[in-house]
């Protein structure tokens, strides 16, 4: 049974300029009004402002910090009703190579933001991955639920369920007023390079044979981002405090599946791909049972026809298809992201912020915004 619907007013969403964050930040300013979104990016490389860009300065702050900064916490926290924490650091790739970063960002990051919750007494959603699960033999029925065991894999999987379970434990030392959802692999506009998706439209962009790892036999749950985002909402609006919540949207695909669908939208041959070396520990196959999301809180996903969501959010289609294809509407890749990005239409200037340069001549320089309290940010001019 669902407890009393929570209404927000004001919330903080960190990592909001990055693929997941900035697409919530977008579903909450275009389906409620009365809410006023405040975003805390780092802006690590993953983050990037201008998928921002445009939203209504009375409805949209931005403040640049990290959420290991507990100072800057408790200048932008109080005041707020709730916070959606999307940042953390998610290439499984990366967590390989330099295993630290998701350390601190994943695992000390949550800490910080826990502890913010806890002094000022605000609501709390946390942001998950179903990788914490590890994964699914590829001929198995069986799918992900909340009752599944902790499985981790990789570095990052392992920080992000190291994450979840200090969430889980601030709960019930301390009484905080707490949600999880744990969604599978996301697609849609603003997504980074660096993703599978992304690199293969981006490959193909650039003349290039797009890579396959091992035999393109691992199957990813795909949702869209504007589904994920209503999940996010409507389990910290309508969930039970304490619980957790699966986000999926049955759209279980293997890599070479989607790869070739990809190259067949473009206008190439569907096997105009190269075959790479596997990767340590890849998981196998995800698959999330979103029963208890649909049946207690009422959610249903958008977007569950996969090729029609890659083809309404920006995919170059046919032989001829080029950058200028994702002119004037949301990308799947962000701009100013890579060699071919250039020629992407930038985003219009974030009008809330105000920028000027330094009295000396040494680029940008801290200027304060005044919002709630007192926050300075740097803010890098546009080229």
């Amino acid at each position: 049974m669902a407890e009393e619907t929570f209404t927000p007013k004001n919330i903080i969403v960190t990592g909001g300029c990055g693929f997941i964050g900035s697409n919530f930040v977008h579903y909450v300013v275009d389906h409620h009004p009365d809410v006023h979104v405040t975003v805390l990016d780092a802006l690590t490389y993953p983050g990037n402002i201008e998928n921002i860009a445009g939203l209504p300065e009375d409805r949209v702050e931005f403040v640049h910090g990290n959420i290991c900064d507990a100072e800057l916490l408790d200048k932008i926290v109080p005041g707020h009703d709730a916070i959606v924490h999307y940042a953390a650091e998610s290439h499984n790739d990366n967590s390989i190579a330099h295993p630290e970063p998701f350390l601190k960002t994943n695992v000390e990051g949550t800490f910080r933001l826990l502890e913010a919750v806890r002094k000022y007494g605000i609501r709390y959603h946390h942001v998950s991955t179903d990788e914490v699960y590890g994964d699914l033999a590829l001929d198995d029925p069986a799918k992900f639920t909340e009752r599944t065991p902790y499985h981790p894999s990789s570095p990052y999987s392992s920080t992000k369920a190291a994450s979840d379970m200090l969430v889980r434990a601030w709960t019930r030392t301390y009484g905080l007023r707490t949600t999880i959802s744990n969604c599978s692999n996301n697609y849609g506009p603003y997504q980074h390079v660096e993703k599978f998706i992304p690199r293969q439209i981006t490959n193909i962009l650039e003349g290039e044979r797009p890579k396959l790892y091992g035999r393109g036999e691992n199957v990813r749950d795909w949702i869209h981002t504007e589904a994920h985002s209503s999940g996010v909402w409507t389990i910290l609006t309508k969930g039970r405090i304490g619980e957790t919540y699966l986000i999926g949207a049955d759209g279980e695909k293997n890599n070479i599946t989607v790869l070739r669908m990809i190259l067949k939208m473009m206008g190439q041959d569907e096997n105009a791909f190269d075959w790479v070396k596997d990767r340590p520990g890849h998981d196998r196959r995800y698959a999330i049972d979103s029963t208890k999301l649909r049946t207690e809180l009422g959610w249903t996903p958008t977007h569950t026809d996969f090729e029609s969501g890659l083809k309404a959010h920006g995919i170059p289609e046919g032989s001829g298809a080029d950058h200028q294809v994702v002119h004037g509407q949301p990308r799947l890749v962000g701009a100013g992201q890579g060699r071919h990005r250039s020629q992407v239409q930038a985003a219009g200037p974030v009008r809330h912020i105000r920028e000027r340069s330094h009295p000396k001549g040494r680029g940008p320089m801290m200027i304060p915004i005044y919002g709630k309290g007192f926050t300075r940010v740097w803010i890098s001019r546009r080229i």
